[in-house]
């Protein structure tokens, strides 16, 4: 499905984590960590995903993230814990939560939305600093000198295509329940 993304899956039961690697190694590049230690010394910019426990001896989930955090690591994080969700959570850098048990299929979908978010807001930050370039030598240029400035167009050609990409990926995201649950949230939250 998705070639080079690497994920880490993080969780004090051994057997746990190893199924989750299982179920995940078809699609990504699952790399595993036993203990809070273990997972920081995994970390790499390469990794995309973390699955992390938060429950576990020793270094806990929410002190690796917050290590994860601290280090400037650009990853995904979820939370796959038999912790029920309290307020303190609201202070944690983590992407999202699962509560044990976690299905296959759940535990899939997380990743793929996770990974696909990523790739929007990246998608979306490149967009709007091209949008602004645009902006700018259409305030500096003529009409004239843009026409015939094969950069600027191949500019104006990046600026459609991420601007299909990005709607693409609204689209995609609007059809699942979740995103639309939660848009409905912010919404009724106003």
């Amino acid at each position: 499905m998705t070639d080079g993304i690497e994920v880490l899956v993080v969780d004090d039961e051994a057997r746990l984590a190893d199924l989750f690697a299982a179920w995940l190694q078809s699609d990504w590049t699952v790399e595993t960590a036993y203990d809070g230690e273990e997972a920081l010394a995994a970390m790499a910019d390469s990794v995309e995903v973390v699955l992390l426990d938060r429950r576990m001896p020793g270094l806990s989930g929410d002190a690796v993230l917050e290590r994860i955090r601290e280090q400037g690591y650009d990853s995904r994080v979820v939370m796959v814990t038999a912790v029920d969700p309290d307020f303190d959570i609201i202070e944690l850098g983590f992407d999202d939560y699962l509560v044990k048990p976690v299905s296959k299929d759940d535990l899939l979908e997380m990743v793929d939305d996770v990974v696909a978010r990523s790739e929007y807001e990246a998608d979306i930050q490149e967009y709007y600093a091209l949008v602004s370039k645009k902006a700018l030598l259409e305030s500096e240029k003529t009409d004239r000198e843009l026409a015939t400035n094969e950069e600027y167009q191949d500019l104006c050609d990046r600026v459609d295509e991420l601007e299909a990409r990005v709607d693409e990926r609204v689209a995609e995201m609007t059809t699942h329940d979740e995103f639309v649950g939660a848009f409905q949230d912010l919404q009724s939250g106003e």
